[in-house]
């Protein structure tokens, strides 16, 4: 069973459990060797004082017997490790990984292994594990540099983004498989195109991962957030799901839908079929009818669930917070856990407290309201529960609404999506210069996307 599948809503067996879901293995907790500012994570700490944050090696093999055992009926199971940062456990516990994978695995079961990291502490010894076994990492980064060291820095408030890129260059050397995170936030929230073609051009990323930054808080917490949680000069509150107020990090609802639009009108162009971005892929299968990929855009949700270092099993990565907490898997098997009735009720909430304005929408089949977590504006209609970044969604869905209906017809026809491409070009080749651009930023087309690629992240004049 795909992650499609799993993101959508997979079948239930007897026992309320789905035949296949995914779950965030954290064996370090929220030990990072970065403090990221806008990082909602690193205050976990706080749940577990006292804790050495290492996944211990008996936690290790009931975590990955359990995982490849609940999933019997799926052809592949995909580890994922998370953090904090993964790395900080060391080569020795990830090769000891692959051997319990080994051990457990069930005949004809094909175990995929991704990694998340910040790239910081990847060295040659790395490249070679991680390509010898066949890893899928995401490193993280946030654009040009300027962009990238705005808020990922490390524990002193050092930029971080000359190290990265050095563990970057091993991946590369060791042609392992990798694709890239890109949070969109404050400063990188205008520059969408250049973020995109930075990734594209200067990194050679082919995967393309879009997260808003949306950092809730209240009246209490966010005075504490603008003034620097993120530089430990006031410690990090324990971040939970709560307040209808956001930082100054925090990207604007239709800055959100500006820079998505931006990207676009550059990949549409150019990149359909050789460049893949997450959010274009989950929209293009809502227009087919097959629902999306990504979770924040799935009818419903409760199956990407997050394991701490010590077994806790949580509902979501997100709502890493005691309400949220379903048990421990050295007590209770996973799928006892997932199977609990408050985590059926948890994934089935995303669909059944959608506002009357959400299921009112024309793009709510692609939509589907965004991620319950970000659910804290106030709808047109009055009502509580809104998706923050709605305004930026609605922008953004409707814009490439024509366009996903092309590719679902080239599809239908047997077609690959990417003779799009060749549409455009004719469009574009007959589009006057001083008209405006295709994007609806208010510039010219000529100052815009219609600019030479070499020009267009140069201010017009």
């Amino acid at each position: 069973m795909t992650e499609t599948e799993i993101a959508r809503g997979a079948p239930l067996t007897k026992g309320g459990a789905p035949f296949a879901f995914h779950v965030m293995a954290k064996p370090t907790g929220a030990t990072c060797n970065l403090d990221c500012e806008y990082c909602f994570f690193l205050s976990k700490e706080m749940l577990y004082p006292g804790s050495r944050f290492r996944m211990a090696e008996e936690l290790q093999e009931t975590y990955i017997r359990q995982l490849l055992e609940a999933h019997t009926r799926a052809p592949e199971v995909v580890v994922a490790w998370q953090g904090g940062e993964p790395t900080m456990m060391g080569l020795p516990f990830f090769r000891r990984a692959i051997e319990l994978q080994a051990k457990y695995a069930q005949p004809g079961q094909r175990v995929l292994n991704t990694l998340q990291t910040n790239g910081t502490l990847l060295t040659d010894e790395w490249g070679v594990f991680l390509k010898e076994n066949d890893f899928l990492v995401g490193i993280s980064v946030d654009g040009p540099r300027e962009m990238h060291d705005a808020y990922r820095v490390d524990k002193g408030g050092k930029p971080t983004f000359d190290r990265v890129m050095r563990g970057l260059d091993v991946l590369k050397r060791h042609e392992v498989e990798w694709n890239v995170l890109t949070t969109v936030h404050a400063v990188n929230g205008d520059h969408g195109g250049q973020v995109y073609r930075f990734l594209r051009d200067d990194l050679g990323a082919t995967f393309i991962q879009y997260i808003p930054i949306i950092e809730r808080a209240t009246p209490d917490t966010l005075q504490i957030a603008d003034t620097g949680w993120g530089s430990g000069v006031h410690g990090r509150p324990l971040y939970v799901q709560d307040g209808s107020l956001v930082t100054h990090r925090s990207i604007a609802p239709e800055q959100y839908g500006r820079f998505m639009i931006d990207v676009f009108e550059e990949w549409v162009r150019s990149d359909i079929g050789t460049v893949f971005v997450q959010i274009f892929d989950t929209a293009l299968a809502g227009w087919y009818g097959e629902g999306g990929g990504m979770c924040i855009h799935a009818e419903t949700c409760g199956q990407q669930l997050a394991l701490e270092h010590n077994g806790d099993l949580y509902s979501c990565d997100h709502y890493v917070e005691p309400g949220y907490l379903l048990g421990n898997i050295g007590d209770r098997t996973m799928l006892e856990l997932i199977a609990l009735p408050q985590q059926q009720k948890f994934g089935q909430d995303k669909r059944d407290t959608l506002t009357q304005f959400c299921r009112d929408c024309d793009v709510r089949f692609a939509c589907n309201g965004g991620c319950p977590k970000d659910r804290f504006a106030t709808s047109p209609y009055g009502e509580p529960g809104q998706h923050y970044l709605c305004p930026g969604y609605k922008d953004f869905f409707h814009h490439v609404q024509a366009p996903m209906q092309a590719m679902c017809a080239l599809l239908r026809d047997n077609r690959a999506p990417s003779d799009l491409m060749a549409a455009y070009a004719s469009q574009d080749a007959q589009r006057p210069r001083n008209s405006p651009c295709t994007c609806g930023n208010g510039k010219k087309w000529k100052h815009c996307h219609g600019a030479p690629a070499g020009l267009r992240d140069q201010p017009a004049r």
